[in-house]
């Protein structure tokens, strides 16, 4: 089915029972709803999982210019996807790379129909902003190496031709060999690539220049990924500042864990929902633990700065 949002409609995919939790997965770039396959497959054994590719992606609208893909505007597709998905109570947000960066938009806005949130490998770019304002340390240094292709993406007229002509139609075999990631890239994705280019011009120097108190009092899951190529602990440290309701995961897996981590992400995911599907509902009775233990996923460990 289309959602619209902004005059903007959205591709979105349903799977599971309409009377379970409602959790909702967010992609990120240059992927397409169909990054979530694995794991949507595996929650909607128990919940009501919904997939949308995001403007500028898949088989939703590609707006022009780079106003149509600044964070409010994004938050607000999320936003109209929850309403048209889960109409009658809030659901829960999993989001992966640029997906999570801008369901942090969406989180930390007030009055948010957001029951909790999984972000897996994508910070809130102002969280991001004010880190990079405390004294210079090797972990500043470490990521700006990680990031040289946030700069490249900068570049006009050089960025796009170097993806449609060399990177774009070699996606999915770059990461297979790069990342192990199969079976997910979508056959727009030369298309998705350049246009998806616009999310990152349209934020990222704003939000590093000028950084808002982004706050959120929802229970958060932090998946950080030992092995990502793009995204260095260093970013997160100070997540708690922001959100205090907050627990961390560490998975030993590269970036597009989504993929080559499905199960293992997956039983992460549904441990979080359910256990906030029951505080965010009932307020008499303490939380029972879910089907799935927090120690339930393989290569998982748990670090958390609260008890």
């Amino acid at each position: 089915m289309f959602v619209e949002s902004d005059g903007v409609r959205l591709s979105v995919h349903e799977r599971g029972n309409r009377s379970a939790p409602t959790v909702v997965l967010v992609h990120g770039y240059p992927d397409t709803h169909r990054v979530w396959d694995g794991i949507a497959e595996i929650l909607a054994e128990e919940f009501h999982v919904v997939t949308y590719d995001v403007r500028g992606a898949g088989a939703s609208d590609k707006p022009s210019g780079l106003a149509a893909y600044r964070l409010p505007v994004l938050a607000r597709d999320l936003f109209a996807v929850i309403d048209a998905v889960s109409p009658d109570g809030p659901a829960h947000v999993v989001a992966h790379d640029w997906g999570s960066i801008q369901s942090w938009e969406a989180v930390t806005t007030p009055g948010a129909r957001i029951a909790s949130y999984t972000s897996v490998s994508g910070p809130c770019l102002d969280h991001v902003g004010h880190w990079v304002r405390r004294r210079p340390t090797l972990a500043h240094l470490k990521q700006l190496l990680h990031s040289w292709y946030i700069v490249a993406f900068h570049l006009p007229f050089v960025a796009p031709f170097v993806w449609r002509r060399v990177l774009g139609p070699r996606w999915g075999r770059l990461l297979r060999r790069m990342e192990g990631a199969r079976s997910h890239v979508a056959p727009s994705v030369v298309d998705d690539g350049v246009r998806g280019m616009s999310l990152y011009r349209a934020n990222f120097i704003p939000r590093i220049r000028a950084p808002r108190d982004r706050r959120t009092d929802l229970p958060v899951l932090l998946v950080q990924l030992l092995r990502d190529k793009y995204v260095t602990a260093g970013t997160l440290e100070d997540v708690e500042r922001w959100a205090p309701n907050l627990r961390r995961r560490v998975l030993d897996a590269g970036h597009w864990a989504p993929v080559t981590h499905a199960r293992p992400l997956a039983l992460l995911v549904a441990d979080h929902v359910v256990a906030n599907h029951v505080t965010a509902h009932t307020t008499t009775d303490a939380p029972t633990p879910g089907p799935h233990a927090p120690h339930s996923a393989p290569g998982s460990t748990t670090s958390s700065r609260r008890p």
